[in-house]
């Protein structure tokens, strides 16, 4: 396997300086993991696990660093300044194909409708005119981040709704600005996810629930770190994948007790939490089920599609 320095890591994933963390790296017995993760739901699983005891329970120490992006996870990853990292599973794809070495060591959230299908939302604004996907040709839709989920969805429910999704021009806009984004007119439309729709609703009208468009289920994310420090702590990556199967039956069927745990770590309002569509866990790295996204991701992205078995790491 070729060496990849941190430089090169960094300049390959996002173009900058890779973030660096604090901490040694242990050795194949050290119960300490530094895990890094999104303030979001979905990351938030490392949180309920640590909360719950589930780590605890599994002999790890979990060291849990939040970070602002699925590129600086990456980077940190290939630095050795973290161990397990929580990436969406288009990241984790468009990275390999850039000859990044990283690998899935347990399953995130996934995308199962009808359960989470109104976890995420393209909306207009309330007085717009648009009624179908062709409508949206040529005008302007924000999404969380470009070449992300949200991006990907948008784009494979126009182009599969009559539309012409590379007619339009995306821009990147935090979910937490998109109410008023839409409000003042200053997007056609927005992929808005929660627990910002309720708000976004205010200021605008749902157009489509999009993720169908991409697979009725599928894996949306997952917790990766490289394959040799995988290799240097077989037993960790064991006892954590197990920990993070007990989390996921957990908030699954605990979701007022997760909720309370998500409004404290995120700082989100009990009541808006208690509204929205909450997403779900899943407890297998499941191929056929990690397939849709990436055979999506490359589709939109210009890079050939991949078995996902070469994303899951195989001791």
């Amino acid at each position: 396997m070729r060496k990849i320095t941190r430089a090169h890591a960094s300049a390959l994933i996002f173009g900058g300086t890779a973030l660096s963390l604090g901490g040694s790296r242990g050795d194949a017995q050290s119960q300490t993991v530094r895990i890094a993760t999104i303030p979001i739901e979905p990351g938030a699983e490392v949180y309920f696990a640590k909360d719950k005891g589930f780590f605890a329970k599994a002999g790890i120490d979990a060291d849990i660093e939040p970070m602002q992006g699925g590129s600086a996870i990456a980077a940190a990853l290939v630095s050795g300044a973290i161990d397990i990292g929580f990436l969406a599973i288009d990241a984790l794809a468009a990275i390999h194909r850039k000859g990044v070495q990283l690998v899935a060591l347990a399953p995130g959230t996934e995308y199962r409708s009808p359960f989470t299908t109104q976890n995420a939302a393209l909306l207009v604004p309330a007085n717009s005119t648009v009624q179908k996907a062709q409508d949206l040709n040529g005008k302007v839709v924000a999404v969380i981040s470009l070449n992300s989920l949200t991006h990907t969805a948008v784009r494979t429910w126009m182009d599969k709704n009559g539309g012409d999704a590379s007619t339009v021009k995306f821009v990147e806009i935090p979910s937490s600005a998109m109410a008023t984004a839409l409000g003042a007119n200053r997007v056609d439309a927005a992929e808005v996810a929660e627990p910002f729709i309720g708000e976004a609703k205010k200021n605008g009208r749902v157009l489509a629930y999009g993720f169908d468009s991409i697979a009725k289920r599928f894996i949306t994310t997952g917790w990766c770190s490289t394959p040799q420090w995988a290799k240097d702590h077989a037993l960790l990556v064991n006892r954590f994948a197990a920990a993070m199967r007990d989390t996921a039956a957990w908030a699954n069927n605990n979701p007022q007790a997760s909720g309370a745990i998500l409004a404290g770590y995120l700082k989100i309002d009990p009541a808006v939490i208690a509204t929205m569509t909450r997403v779900r866990f899943t407890d297998q790295l499941t191929p056929a089920l990690m397939q849709p996204l990436i055979d999506a991701t490359a589709q939109y992205n210009g890079f050939s599609s991949f078995p996902a078995q070469e994303l899951i790491y195989a001791p």
